[in-house]
């Protein structure tokens, strides 16, 4: 099973680069002089970690090697249009009115369309971006494994790991036993843990794939924080509907603190109120800053040979060498903070739901 997945994964690859659009830029004719362009690092970074409508592959003298991507608008003038991002010649051209706005403009990257005034209105845009296709890959991914994990337990539980299965079963008992039994409890962890599990092995999996510079991998999905936000906000939902009594309780009268810094100046129910929202928010903002923070060290070494290169050819070589260790080091490192953020998303968010759900002594012994 697992031989036939990776063959479906490859195989889907295979189908999707037969439809990679090969553009060549327009260049002057021979024997015209041209500048040419500085190398602007920031560009080079900020266009690898920001999501886009095509999914950029190489770009080989001055051809590039792309993939185009499904581009959905809804105008509120002309109604729903679907066409290929290719049209717009890697956002050098504009289609039926619509263009992906440029640097100096405040929907930088997206699509707008031009109004008649000639100012940009900005379309509903539901189209399936760079992100949203290793979205879908993750999810592909994550579909294959467990199923073929499943399929093998279903062969029955006294039956030893075999194959990926024991690859992935110490690390999901190690979730089940360390993080969320140690964190939920005993008798609630149950109703947590597929949830718990999932969130560990997408952001997991996401986060490796990013790491991988080839077709499906190189997208920065856990880098963009609308993914984190959404991520974030499960587990704030989760948290809302699980607390207990005693957990709302004791955020608008927290024990052992002094009467008058809860009434008349309620300094304490709004501290507690404030902590509620802030912890989804450092749930969102951990995952997004650190993996974005990766990729643009990364980028940044690569960047240190253009830039050195353009001063000399022998210094840009000179500084490829520390470039190129620096960026392997950093990959290891990466691929260590993978798990880690993994790790930590899903200690914290089990945390937060084993809090919720406490019962608080005093209130126990009354029950009993």
């Amino acid at each position: 099973m697992l031989k036939s997945s990776i063959t479906f994964i490859l195989l889907f690859v295979t189908i999707l680069s037969t439809f990679l659009t090969v553009k060549a830029e327009d260049n002057s004719s021979a024997g015209s002089s041209h500048t040419t362009e500085k190398f602007n690092a920031s560009k080079l970074i900020m266009d690898h970690i920001a999501d886009a409508y095509e999914w950029h592959i190489a770009k080989i003298g001055s051809t590039h090697v792309s993939l185009p991507l499904p581009v959905i608008l809804y105008s509120s003038n002309s109604g729903f249009h679907i066409f290929s991002s290719s049209h717009f010649h890697h956002g050098t051209e504009s289609y039926s009115g619509f263009l992906i706005a440029g640097e100096a403009s405040k929907y930088k990257g997206k699509i707008v369309e031009l109004a008649v005034d000639g100012s940009e209105v900005r379309p509903f845009d539901i189209s399936i971006t760079k992100n949203v296709v290793s979205l879908f890959a993750s999810i592909v991914i994550l579909l294959l494994i467990f199923t073929t994990i499943a399929k093998r337990y279903k062969e029955g539980f006294d039956r030893p790991p075999k194959g990926i299965q024991s690859w992935m079963e110490p690390i999901v008992l190690f979730i089940r036993d360390d993080v969320v039994k140690a964190s939920i409890g005993e008798e609630k962890h149950q109703k947590y843990l597929p949830y718990l599990l999932t969130v560990f092995f997408f952001i997991l999996i996401n986060n490796v794939m990013g790491l991988i510079p080839i077709l499906p991998g190189g997208a920065n999905l856990t880098g963009n924080i609308a993914i984190t936000l959404v991520l974030a906000l499960f587990t704030f939902v989760i948290i809302l509907f699980s607390g207990s009594k005693d957990y709302y309780m004791h955020i608008v009268n927290a024990p052992g603190i002094p009467w008058w810094l809860k009434l008349p100046i309620p300094l304490m129910p709004f501290v507690e109120i404030m902590g509620v929202f802030t912890k989804p928010f450092v749930l969102m903002v951990r995952l997004f800053a650190n993996i974005t923070a990766g990729h643009i060290i990364v980028l940044g070494f690569y960047s240190l040979i253009f830039i050195f290169g353009e001063k000399s050819i022998y210094a840009g070589f000179g500084v490829s060498v520390i470039s190129i260790a620096f960026t392997i080091f950093m990959g290891l490192l990466e691929l260590l903070v993978a798990f880690i953020q993994a790790y930590v998303f899903t200690l914290l968010s089990a945390l937060y739901i084993g809090m919720a759900l406490e019962q608080h002594e005093e209130h126990s012994e009354k029950r009993h």
